[in-house]
């Protein structure tokens, strides 16, 4: 079992996936890949809930200020109860999630993203400034939670939260949207320094060849202490 990639095109952006097993034996194999990533979507299984390498890949994504997802996987199992898992998220993961679907799970399946200003709840008690705003009475604009949403989703202090099953291909589609628009390439950072951090190694039957030429510049210092001496006469 070991990390694996793969990428697809997504109308006009590219988008490269890091699968990761979920095992605590691999945790290992899951660190390496963090480093090189630009967004994660954290896998919690609506059967399960929250496991204990849940927590603990939470805790270094927000460690290392990755913009995460969270995603429950698995709503098409019989038995699902998602006010638990939701309640299981806010009490070991982070309370500040905005649940962006509502769920019908009977009689028919049905995700649909929420229109309701319910789920702003979150984004507005996070700000001083849009909470007064709304104490006040006053109409919040659309765009301005939006934003304030997209900030603290970047700073890693509000998580999303998407439902779908990965096997029935529920709820695929709009999460693939979603990391196309919240999840920013590299290229949005501005000019950064060359890391050159390797997370995983393959070998191919290819005859595919990479040169990669290292300088190592080490100085010195040197103290010179000059002392003079009378000549005795």
């Amino acid at each position: 079992i070991q990390t694996g990639i793969t990428s697809f095109q997504w109308e006009n952006t590219k988008v490269n996936i890091i699968d990761t097993p979920g095992h605590m034996d691999f945790l290992a194999e899951v660190y390496r890949s963090l480093s090189v990533l630009d967004g994660a979507i954290l896998l919690i299984s609506a059967k399960d809930g929250v496991q204990a390498q849940t927590r603990i890949l939470f805790h270094a994504l927000r460690k290392m200020g990755i913009p995460t997802i969270f995603f429950i996987n698995k709503i098409d199992q019989n038995g699902i109860d998602l006010s638990t898992v939701y309640q299981d998220i806010k009490e070991k993961l982070s309370a500040e999630i905005v649940i962006k679907q509502k769920v019908e799970l009977y009689p028919n399946m049905c995700v649909t993203n929420f229109t309701e200003s319910e789920q702003w709840d979150t984004v507005i008690e996070g700000n001083d400034d849009l909470l007064e705003k709304y104490m006040s009475g006053k109409s919040l604009e659309a765009l301005e939670l939006e934003q304030e949403e997209s900030i603290r989703f970047q700073n890693c202090s509000l998580f999303p939260l998407y439902h779908g099953s990965a096997k029935s291909n529920i709820g695929i589609d709009n999460l693939i949207e979603v990391i196309t628009n919240k999840f920013y390439s590299s290229t949005h950072r501005g000019p950064s320094e060359l890391c050159g951090n390797v997370f995983k190694i393959e070998y191919t039957k290819k005859d595919n060849v990479l040169h990669i030429y290292a300088f190592i510049v080490e100085y010195y210092i040197y103290e010179i202490r000059l002392e003079y001496q009378k000549k005795k006469k």
